[in-house]
């Protein structure tokens, strides 16, 4: 799972400067421990840039500038070097970024003509500029998007080409195995009952938690069991950061007492078992004392394998195309759509609820659809002409074709279905949970992947044949998100988020979790920076998506397609005049 931890160098929230956060032994846990996002990194390419210089060439550069999601404002990521003499620039330095899924990163890329030694861009020609998102970078086919370069108005600027390529360490995990011999025996009856415990260290110098081992009770020899753990934890990707391990000895009471402690890092593991993966343990506080101190014991590493697991993006590049489906709740506890206290309010100045879930998820989820085309359905209302209730109607109108285009065009038939249909009731998830497993049943190749998103005010009215609808298509390739929008008591969605006690129905448990339920309300920002509140609802739903993708193609051994071939930029012939 991938893109719990904020970047190197951030403070906790609510932390003031001064002393690091130790991470304490007793509180670890595995789950909640932070893994930083993956890395892609970005290569850039231009052709047929403007030609700013009267006697040769342009001198392109390019800089790339990231956007804050509160204040909207561009911050410069980095710069590449800067190319003599040409309009069709491969630049060599790369942008190495971190990637989350579940976060929109606008990027803009600006290129200048380079006429000076002077880092002040406004002392350089503009060639013009490209927006895009990361997820547009990397969602594209072959993770290749190309696209125009624009901003000099009546002015053909070229076009830019950006690259992403996953970084191999981000995926790689190790097996590893250690034992010690003769460590300090710290109980008054028995021997000791040592446990191992590693920890990162981050760039500010302070040490992030990331392993622990079994407890082997009574002996100063200890052989723990193999342990996996992935490059990114262990050091962020990074061969030569410090890994601190400390030797403790278990007390039932959770007062641990420290044995000792040795550091090492990824590349000195890497030599695998041999005399230089033998290290001494010491204990600062016995050395300072004794001057005949020696040490506490040695740790030896007994094995270390490398293991490259199959990533989300793999199979994106790949070309698996994952597609968005909507379903809005029209039931009439939300209230007349035309009075301001309706969670349907269609306020001109600003989206209600449901527009805010639905553009939160679904402009992150576009990115990864190449042709844009959402279905959206309701359910709980009556349909004109004749008033029949439905639980599965098509907003647009036609249920032969319920495709709408981009998000834009899903808001555009959600407000045209709150004018034409009366709401009405019961809340029944069921139809649209089934209307979607119809089309995943269909393509379980690893070709597609479906996320339905349920956006709802309340009480779901039939438990039991929603149940079912989940247990049946947790064996399909698909995702279920639910929000929950307005002040009801959600209690019952929380059984179906299976994060807790899986979710079953008659019987049968759901083959893996795929439902994710959040209530919108615990994001809203008290500032009123709707903004705000749509990232942050963005992070929480959609970050357990990567894992459950992986979860149903690793079930079913689909392996990812290979990429399309890697682009070769045309060589330009330089025409010499005879």
């Amino acid at each position: 799972m991938f893109g719990l931890e904020k970047p190197a160098g951030q403070q906790e929230p609510g932390r003031s400067g001064g002393l690091p956060k130790m991470a304490s032994v007793g509180d670890f846990n595995v789950l909640s421990s932070s893994i930083p996002a993956t890395k892609v990194e970005l290569s850039v390419s231009c052709r047929n840039l403007l030609d700013r210089d009267t006697f040769s060439k342009s001198d392109p550069i390019c800089v790339l500038y990231t956007q804050a999601i509160g204040n909207k404002e561009w911050r410069e990521f980095g710069r590449t070097e800067v190319i003599d003499n040409t309009l069709n620039p491969d630049f060599v330095r790369k942008f190495i970024m971190d990637y989350f899924f579940e976060e929109r990163e606008n990027l803009r890329f600006d290129f200048y003509d380079v006429d000076s030694k002077s880092p002040n861009l406004s002392k350089h020609d503009f060639l013009g500029q490209m927006f895009c998102t990361l997820g547009e970078i990397v969602g594209s086919q072959g993770s290749r998007l190309e696209k125009p370069i624009v901003g000099i108005p009546g002015k053909k600027c070229g076009t830019v080409i950006v690259t992403a390529e996953e970084l191999g360490c981000c995926r790689d995990s190790v097996l590893m195995q250690f034992c010690a011999n003769k460590l300090d025996k710290k109980d008054f009856f028995g021997k000791s009952d040592p446990f191992l415990v590693f920890h990162r260290s981050n760039e500010d110098g302070s040490f992030t938690i990331c392993h622990k081992t079994e407890v082997v009770k009574n002996t100063l020899n200890p052989v723990w069991q193999a342990f996996k753990i992935s490059v990114r934890a262990l050091c962020n990707g990074d061969y030569d950061r410090t890994i601190k391990v400390e030797v403790y000895d278990w007390d039932r009471d959770g007062s641990h007492d420290f044995i000792g402690e040795f550091t090492t890092s990824y590349r000195e593991l890497s030599r695998g078992q041999s005399q230089f993966n033998v290290y001494e343990v010491i204990n600062p506080k016995k050395k300072g004392k004794k001057k005949k101190y020696v040490n506490s014991g040695t740790v030896t590493l007994l094995s270390f394998l490398i293991e490259t697991e199959v990533s989300f993006l793999d199979y994106i590049k790949g070309g698996t195309q994952i597609n968005f489906t909507v379903a809005i709740d029209f039931t009439a506890s939300n209230g007349n759509p035309s009075q301001p206290t309706s969670l349907h309010y269609m306020n001109p100045y600003q989206l209600n609820a449901y527009g805010m879930a639905l553009r939160a998820v679904g402009e992150i989820i576009q990115d990864y659809d190449s042709d844009k085309m959402f279905p959206a359905l309701g359910f709980g209302a009556r349909l004109p002409p004749d008033g029949r209730v439905s639980h599965e109607f098509a907003l647009n109108g036609n249920p032969q074709n319920p495709y709408c285009h981009g998000i834009d065009g899903v808001m555009e038939a959600y407000y045209r279905s709150l004018k034409s249909v009366q709401l009405y009731g019961p809340t029944n998830f069921a139809p649209v949970i089934n209307h979607v497993a119809r089309y995943a049943a269909s393509v379980k190749d690893g070709s597609q992947y479906f996320v339905l998103l349920i956006i709802t005010d309340g009480v779901i009215s039939d438990m039991a044949q929603t149940k079912e609808s989940i247990v049946n298509a947790s064996k399909l390739p698909m995702s279920i998100i639910i929000v929950g929008v307005g002040p009801a008591e959600f209690d019952a969605m929380e059984e179906l988020d299976g994060d807790v006690v899986r979710i079953s129905s008659r019987g049968r448990f759901a083959e893996r979790d795929i439902v994710q339920f959040v209530p919108f309300r615990d994001y809203i920002d008290r500032s009123g920076n709707h903004v705000l509140s749509m990232a942050r609802l963005a992070k929480d739903v959609l970050a357990e998506i990567p894992e459950q993708f992986l979860s149903y193609m690793r079930v079913r051994g689909i392996k990812p397609s290979p990429a399309p071939p890697p682009y070769t930029p045309p060589i330009h012939v330089l025409q010499t005049q005879i």
